[in-house]
């Protein structure tokens, strides 16, 4: 098997943003065949993968793939330019090093076969893992890792390994000329050029997940003014206001009535023609049910709390 540093759809000059969706479309593709869909209008496809028609067509025209007027494009064959496109149409061995939970689920995965991918081998560190069986395969040491890529000629390693021991693999399945490497290690790992790194961390789409579900329950529950925690908050200012004697009302000018209480004024409020107005100019009291009068300063206050 050729080895290859470069994937042929990055020397043709195919964007790496269109590359990433490639698999976004055949993943669609593959269930409108499941359905018998023979043909598939460009608006139809770009529904199903999640992205904007024109995006989609734009995408297959570096495929060379133009479709039809009226009838869209042939399922199946754009399955087969898609899949030769992405390099799916040989069989590709990937060792998964590190049998841990993530590695079984991994190993025991059966989406892989259908899409030209195949678990040659397993590999551990752990000694009493080492020599059981996983999905059909017996668990090497991972002392053995360049055996095992030149056994089954493996260009594909998956590190399932914990963070400590990523970098360490990483290095000897690059020096085995591993040429694409897969990281579920929580972990940025160091490689030379001509070797791609995809890593998935779960941690990362969740703490994101979070980010908009915390955005989206603040929409879904605004504070509204005047609602009952509003009104306990008002009734419990009141009292407190009632019990001290004084008005808390920030830095608002001070004015003594004849009772000696300290009533202050929203520096806001200004007067005109008489009225008491806010400073939009609507009358203080519109929508308290109020009366306002101009030199009447318990209206005055009244129109601040």
């Amino acid at each position: 098997m050729s080895r290859r540093t470069r994937s042929e759809s990055t020397t043709q000059g195919i964007p790496e943003a269109t590359i990433a969706r490639l698999p976004l479309y055949l993943r669609a593709l593959y269930a409108l065949a499941d359905r018998d869909i023979a043909s598939v209008s460009s608006e139809e496809l770009a529904a199903a993968a999640g992205v904007n028609s024109a995006k989609l067509r734009k995408d297959l025209s570096h495929l060379g793939s133009y479709g039809t007027r009226g009838v869209g494009y042939d399922v199946d064959y754009l399955i087969y330019q898609v899949s030769r496109e992405l390099g799916l149409t040989q069989d590709w061995p990937v060792v998964i090093v590190g049998a841990g939970n993530l590695g079984r689920a991994l190993a025991n995965y059966g989406g892989f076969a259908s899409r030209g991918f195949h678990v040659a081998a397993m590999l551990d560190s752990d000694p009493l893992v080492v020599g059981t069986v996983i999905a059909g395969h017996r668990v090497r040491s991972v002392d053995e890792i360049e055996p095992v890529v030149v056994e089954h000629g493996v260009m594909i390693g998956a590190i399932t390994a914990p963070a400590a021991a990523a970098q360490t693999i990483c290095d000897r399945l690059v020096a085995a000329d591993v040429t694409s490497i897969l990281n579920f290690a929580p972990v940025v790992l160091n490689v030379p050029d001509g070797v791609d790194v995809r890593k998935v961390d779960l941690s990362i789409e969740l703490q994101i997940l979070a980010f908009h579900a915390q955005r989206r329950s603040v929409v879904r529950a605004p504070r509204h003014v005047g609602s009952s925690d509003d009104v306990d908050a008002g009734a419990d200012h009141s009292r407190d206001r009632d019990r001290n004697g004084t008005h808390d009302l920030g830095d608002n000018h001070d004015h003594d009535d004849s009772d000696g209480n300290d009533i202050r004024y929203m520096s806001a409020i200004t007067r005109k023609s008489g009225r008491a107005t806010s400073g939009s100019g609507l009358p203080a009291s519109a929508g308290r049910g109020v009366p306002v009068n101009g030199d009447d300063p318990v209206a005055a206050e009244a129109v601040g709390t």
